[in-house]
């Protein structure tokens, strides 16, 4: 595979300027307050602390040593909650003018510094050039449009009554969790954020000292969820707990929300299933299928499952395998000389060897047990470096009829796995796609519309496409799930500021509440 502009001749390289000691120096010099020279410190009442034990990290693209997370105890977690109260408690206060431009100059300086967070994301947590960058444009652009129109989504509403605590998953720290806590902020709240134990501790850091630097009410921590779930979510100081991540820790997450009455946003995992239906636009599902890959699968809306209309199985297999095999893998830094443009990839490593070992291990163990393989990406069309540790890299795989018994049956593999299960019946359609009790994505490809409308509300997905994918999306457009896959107020658009505020005495929110559900 060839990175762009520039033929494979020889060993690659990684690319001039962009090495992960490069990228730390440029961190010191741009929030000195923020990176010492072995550690990021914790940001908790206004102010740069070097508290809490850091912990050993290595990059997923190349093990290459870097700088981990600075863990904090539960009782120092709990004077940063009642110190974020008290800025909660002035900031509310701030007319909405003054957040506003505060909150833009926060942009501005963030799309400033967008090729350095880019590359802490590359180096952190595995993202291709193109994704990283994307991930930081979205934040910014994102909230830019809330900036734009915050004074009618804010009308008639008021803060809560306390901070708003994030605890997110690792995969998109910018234009989900980034973008999060600036509209939080902007509505009127202060807010505290956890950083994902995987990964993204050092572009969460030089975002949010951005953010400081602004005078908005941020603060960020490190930590266990264990050790710091009684601060972050069960405090009595917390306003709002937003959740992103998988539904294990996000049931213990909604157990405590629902017996504390607190105000809150859990966006939870779910099987996103793409079905096919009396269907023949196989072209255009042929130059869908890379995009499908994007990242790895490390997405909350990726697409990991097909259920296919038995009779069109041949037909499908004709789209898809010469679309995976396409598939472009391998370091993300890496060129075949110092300064040719990044390298066009698909994905690059999964977020760590761990990872890598579990989805082999389930690949494995669903081929044992009966799956049948129908393709399976190798390594030696990689683009690696030479010698590089290649520990946390999967090549895509492709299995029929992943065994109940698996959980690549049932369960989101949050990789580059993709299985796909036959059915005979409109019946066996909807219950293969419905097999995780709720998703927050859906397709069905379908030439017939009206066989599309009939059994679309059927799929248990917040957003169904016809024949095209369906995203979280930016700006208005809605987002939330159905069954397992969300629990409280779901967001995108005006929802997000509704969910983050209060509103006239006996609102009920759109969400999926212990005492109700409200769809938009």
């Amino acid at each position: 595979m060839t990175a762009v502009g520039a033929p494979d001749t020889g060993p690659l390289t990684l690319k001039s300027g962009t090495s992960w000691t490069a990228c730390w120096q440029r961190c010191r010099t741009v929030a000195p307050e923020a990176f010492r020279e072995d550690r990021v410190l914790n940001l908790w009442d206004a102010g740069w602390r070097a508290d809490g034990r850091v912990l050993p990290a290595a990059s997923p693209v190349d093990g290459t040593p870097i700088t981990g997370p600075p863990r904090l105890d539960a009782t120092t977690a709990h004077r940063a909650v009642r110190a974020s109260l008290d800025q909660h408690r002035a900031w509310r206060h701030v007319p909405l003018p003054e957040r506003r431009a505060r909150v833009a100059a926060t942009l501005d300086a963030l799309a400033q510094h967008r090729e350095l967070l880019a590359l802490l994301l590359v180096w952190e947590i595995g993202k291709p050039w193109r994704s990283a960058q994307a991930d930081v444009d979205r934040a910014v652009d994102g909230v830019r449009w809330y900036v734009d129109g915050i004074d009618a989504m804010t009308d008639g509403r008021a803060p809560l009554d306390g901070p708003v605590s994030n605890i997110a998953s690792w995969n998109y720290p910018m234009s989900v969790l980034v973008h999060a806590l600036l509209v939080q902020v902007l509505a009127g709240n202060a807010v505290i954020a956890k950083t994902p134990t995987d990964g993204g501790v050092a572009c969460l850091t030089l975002a949010c000292a951005l953010a400081a630097r602004e005078g908005l009410p941020v603060t960020l921590v490190s930590g266990s969820g264990g050790e710091l779930s009684q601060a972050l979510v069960r405090a009595p100081e917390i306003g709002c707990v937003s959740f992103v991540g998988g539904r294990d820790t996000g049931a213990a997450v909604a157990t405590a929300v629902a017996d504390l009455g607190k105000r809150h946003i859990l966006e939870q995992e779910g099987l996103n299933t793409w079905g096919i239906w009396n269907f023949t636009g196989w072209d255009t599902l042929t130059q869908t299928v890379p995009k499908l890959f994007d990242y790895g699968k490390q997405r909350c809306t990726a697409y990991p499952r097909f259920v296919v209309q038995r009779q069109l199985f041949d037909a499908f297999l004709a789209a898809y395998l010469p679309a995976v095999r396409t598939l472009r893998v391998g370091h993300p830094l890496a060129v075949a000389a110092p300064d040719d443009p990044y390298p066009a990839l698909d994905f690059g490593p999964v977020i760590n060897a761990a990872k890598a070992k579990e989805l082999h291990d389930q690949v494995a163990e669903a081929v044992d047990r009966g799956a049948v393989p129908l393709h399976r990406g190798s390594a030696a069309d990689a683009r690696f470096l030479p010698g590089q540790d290649t520990s946390a890299y999967v090549q895509p795989v492709t299995l029929l009829n992943p065994p109940r018994s698996s959980p690549l049956h049932h369960a989101e593999p949050f990789g580059p796995v993709d299985t796909v299960v036959l059915v005979d019946t409109e019946a066996e359609l909807l219950a293969a796609m419905n097999a995780s009790n709720g998703a927050l994505v859906a397709t069905l490809s379908t030439d017939d519309p009206a066989t599309y409308d009939r059994l679309a509300p059927q799929i248990r997905a917040f957003k169904v496409g016809h024949g095209v994918p369906r995203s979280r999306g930016d700006r208005d457009e809605l987002f939330g799930g159905h069954g397992g896959s969300w629990r409280g107020a779901f967001v995108g658009g005006e929802l997000l500021v509704r969910a983050v505020t209060r509103g006239p005495a006996g609102e009920r929110l759109p969400g999926n509440f212990p005492d109700h559900h409200l769809m938009p």
